[in-house]
């Protein structure tokens, strides 16, 4: 029998989209608030509600298996018992004589060394869990990576879900609608569903087709839990490949020109570069204090541009050893970012609505006079965040999702050619067809809704899931 989401998988869902545009102050004090709610007041801190969650933010990005930055691992208890290269950093029931307390105490802490001081509250509920004797309460298979469903066990939903990522093949016959632990296979027309993939992630966040339109790529995962990669044979409805790249959720992955490698960003901070062909890391860049929530490659592939909540867009060398340069004035939380298709010309998005257009090519060095020196051009203002960003196949439009609308534009001119309504809350997917003519949109209702750009028409309007009550049957993924 299939897990039931309805309500619970909306709730998740939306969750992990408004966290995206949140700050790390609201982030971590709800976490830390919906623990003590479970606990109560007076019961023992936990460490899997109240404890690790600090860590998730806060320290993981130096300390987990991928880098291990003195030696120590924060992603796990078992980790942190086990100490560093300075020896066992925790002492229950002795807060002073625990380096993960000392550490991250006083005016001037030495740790995090990246990133914001933890702060009073924080530190708090550190002292007091150790000092009650710093007890294991991780859930017996929290930390293990689930394997898809199997078709037997695929979510049965009550409510449709947030979708929080959509594509149209290169061909234009095919719609992929982010689920929940699943891709739903839509023809793109409308007119009915073609196949379920079952997926590892209950959170998916990006949807990409190759440029041959074989293969889908699908990056997601579980907060706190695991970031993954997933490669799908789109013909044969296969899963050919995985790469678990973290242990947080990815966000804004990206195919290189040539197809054979992908570029993600993730909650922990990083930014990666992942051969396809062996999965092994060709990049991994500590190099923002916030999410990275967007990537493209540039025309040649050499380089991976990001963006972050902390405002940076940057470029990087991927196999140089040239540092990697700011691009932008930071202005505002990156949310998007989407590169023209013939040209090594970005457009940004960020979480207040602001749309610049950048150049990252033959770059110009940012001056106090000249601080945005690579900006091409500011463009309208959007009513809410930038959640999405897709150029038409020949470059010549962008579509921007938001909030309750898409807009779509003239790329040259940035004259606004069309606007797209009706939708309730956050649009998070957006794509056009290969010949710029429709435009699909998917967001926080749970609708998909097709678009004719000329005229601003509204075509047609479908729900992608099926609903318990109609339990349609469905062709089965292999």
């Amino acid at each position: 029998m299939g897990a039931t989401t309805g309500v619970e998988a909306r709730t998740i869902v939306v969750w992990i989209m408004q966290t995206r545009l949140a700050t790390r102050f609201l982030a971590v004090l709800a976490m830390l608030l919906a623990g003590r709610a479970a606990r109560g007041a007076d019961a023992p801190v936990s460490y899997w509600r109240e404890v690790r969650p600090i860590f998730i933010h806060s320290c993981v990005a130096c300390h987990e298996p991928q880098k291990l930055k003195g030696k120590l691992n924060l992603t796990t208890y078992q980790g942190l018992r086990s100490g560093g290269k300075h020896g066992e950093g925790l002492v229950p029931g002795d807060p002073g004589k625990s380096l993960l307390i000392t550490q991250v105490s006083g005016e001037n802490p030495e740790m995090p060394e990246k990133g914001d001081p933890l702060r009073a509250d924080e530190v708090a509920v550190l002292v007091r869990w150790v000092k009650e004797g710093a007890a294991d309460d991780t859930p017996a298979n929290a930390l293990a990576t689930t394997a898809p469903a199997p078709p037997s066990e695929r979510p049965v939903y009550q409510l449709a879900p947030a979708i929080g990522a959509l594509a149209c093949s290169p061909d234009g016959e095919m719609l992929a609608v982010a689920g929940y632990h699943e891709i739903l296979l839509h023809h793109a027309d409308g007119s009915g569903l073609i196949a379920r993939l079952s997926s590892a992630s209950p959170r998916i966040t990006s949807l990409v087709f190759s440029k041959d339109g074989a293969t889908l790529m699908c990056a997601g995962g579980a907060p706190g839990m695991f970031g993954e990669i997933e490669l799908w044979n789109v013909a044969e409805r296969r899963r050919v490949k995985d790469f678990t790249i973290s242990r947080d959720t990815l966000f804004g992955a990206s195919f290189s020109p040539e197809g054979d490698r992908i570029g993600v960003g993730c909650a922990d901070k990083t930014v990666h570069v992942i051969d396809v062909a062996s999965g092994k890391e060709v990049l991994r860049g500590d190099l923002h204090s916030d999410w990275v929530l967007a990537t493209c490659f540039t025309l040649d592939g050499s380089r991976l541009i990001s963006g972050s909540r902390d405002k940076n867009l940057k470029l990087i060398p991927i196999a140089s050893t040239q540092p990697a340069v700011d691009v932008n004035d930071a202005q505002e939380p990156i949310t998007s970012l989407a590169r023209h298709p013939s040209q090594d010309v970005v457009v940004v998005g960020g979480a207040q609505g602001g749309v610049r257009t950048y150049k990252v090519s033959d770059l110009q060095k940012r001056t106090e006079q000249k601080p945005d020196a690579n900006k091409v051009r500011d463009m309208e203002r959007q009513q809410g965040p930038v959640n999405a960003i897709v150029f038409s196949a020949d470059g010549a439009s962008i579509a921007m999702a938001s909030t309750g609308e898409v807009r779509v534009y003239g790329f040259k001119d940035g004259n606004k050619l069309a606007g797209m309504g009706g939708h309730t809350g956050g649009v998070y997917g957006v794509a056009f067809s290969p010949d710029g003519k429709r435009v699909y949109t998917a967001g926080y209702d749970g609708n998909v809704r097709i678009f004719e750009v000329a005229g601003q028409k509204l075509v047609k309007t479908f729900m992608p899931v099926p609903l318990a009550t109609t339990q349609p049957r469905t062709p089965e993924s292999k």
